[in-house]
């Protein structure tokens, strides 16, 4: 499987109605504070929005609700993984993401079989308080050597600058959160990013 080198990650249908018509074409929606209801019109907008504009969107945690609303991908936590149903997401056609910050991780998720595993923060991040030190792009290039084939991507405080070096360390796609989100103008921002992703592609 091949992943896109620009991988976004957003918390609304709203993010995506607005970077995904620029050429955005992977998506993660990742919602950590709607009730079932307003989880499930999200990903269905999503979705929606996803498919119009020939976008992959990837479920972050609530696996169960991407199996019910026909969705292709999930991506897990360590701890989601631990009481998420992989045969139940297998059956039902779900390909699989998982995230590792340390050896431990990366064992626990190569015994998943995941259709790519995420590696991070590879430098300081501001987006949640991480009990791991930034890895450093040595440590991209160790992961890559330990699941190749199986697509890797970086994420952690990563902005244009710093792609070339993710890439060169053997990263296949680069995640981001707030160098987009945070950014004065993210249109703008999106757009920097899919022209310096576009060689990698």
């Amino acid at each position: 499987m091949r992943l896109d080198p620009f991988y976004l990650i957003v918390d609304s249908a709203a993010w995506i109605e607005r970077l995904a018509p620029l050429g955005v074409r992977l998506v993660q929606l990742r919602i950590k504070t709607l009730d079932e209801a307003g989880l499930r019109a999200e990903i269905r907008k999503a979705k929606a929005l996803c498919a119009r504009h020939h976008c992959q969107l990837i479920v972050n945690d609530h696996w169960r609700l991407a199996i019910e609303e026909g969705c292709d991908f999930a991506h897990l936590g360590q701890e989601d993984l631990q009481t998420a149903d992989l045969a139940q997401m297998r059956a039902a056609g779900i390909r699989l993401g998982l995230s590792t910050h340390d050896h431990a991780d990366l064992e626990t998720a190569m015994v998943a079989n995941p259709d790519y595993v995420a590696l991070g923060p590879v430098y300081p991040t501001i987006l949640k308080k991480m009990k791991w030190a930034p890895q450093g792009l040595e440590r991209i290039s160790e992961w890559k050597r330990r699941v190749a084939p199986i697509p890797l991507v970086a994420i952690g405080g990563l902005n244009p600058k710093r792609l070339d070096g993710v890439f060169a360390a053997g990263a296949d796609s680069a995640a981001v959160v707030t160098d987009i989100t945070l950014n004065g103008d993210p249109e703008a921002r999106t757009r920097e990013w899919i022209e310096k992703t576009g060689q990698w592609r």
